[in-house]
């Protein structure tokens, strides 16, 4: 077994300890476009595009993680593996205290994604310096649910609800 870092186990201490969702669709953030309901939010990430941006960020912390640091590298499916269950039951827990009872499968998908990136953004941070998904980890921790990109990554920006 892999032990989490520290700042990997700051993080999970501060998801654990905000209310997730409780701004979800306030006006309260800026640089960002607010999607209006739970409905527009879900349509946006069953997006092609919200897709290719999860995708393409990830790859870019692996390519990264890759070039800095081989041996780290090849320990990526061993920390995953650790941090997994992890996030599953948080996600759950978290959803569950935000009241959402109707959502599509995509849901509770996308924000594990988010969220086991964020731990591994973390885990790795002391070679590569957090980015994308720290950025996302900022709206959960602010409340609202990160859903969709307005234009082409790395140009444009982040929509939330």
């Amino acid at each position: 077994m892999i032990c989490m870092n520290e700042r990997t186990k700051s993080t999970l201490v501060e998801l654990r300890s905000v209310a997730w969702f409780q701004n979800a669709g306030k006006h309260d953030v800026q640089q960002v476009a607010v999607l209006a309901s739970w409905a527009d939010a879900f349509e946006s990430i069953s997006s092609d595009q919200w897709r290719d941006f999860q995708h393409e960020a990830t790859n870019s912390l692996t390519m990264q993680l890759f070039q800095t640091n081989k041996l780290r590298y090849n320990r990526w499916n061993d920390v995953l593996a650790e941090i997994r269950p992890v996030v599953i039951d948080l996600v759950r827990e978290k959803i569950a205290a935000a009241g959402v009872m109707v959502y599509p499968k995509d849901f509770p998908i996308s924000v594990e994604w988010d969220i086991m990136m964020l731990l591994m953004e973390a885990e790795y941070s002391d070679v590569c310096p957090p980015k994308c998904f720290a950025a996302l980890g900022f709206y959960y921790v602010r409340g609202h649910f990160p859903c969709g990109w307005e234009g082409d990554y790395p140009q444009g920006r982040l929509i939330v609800f």
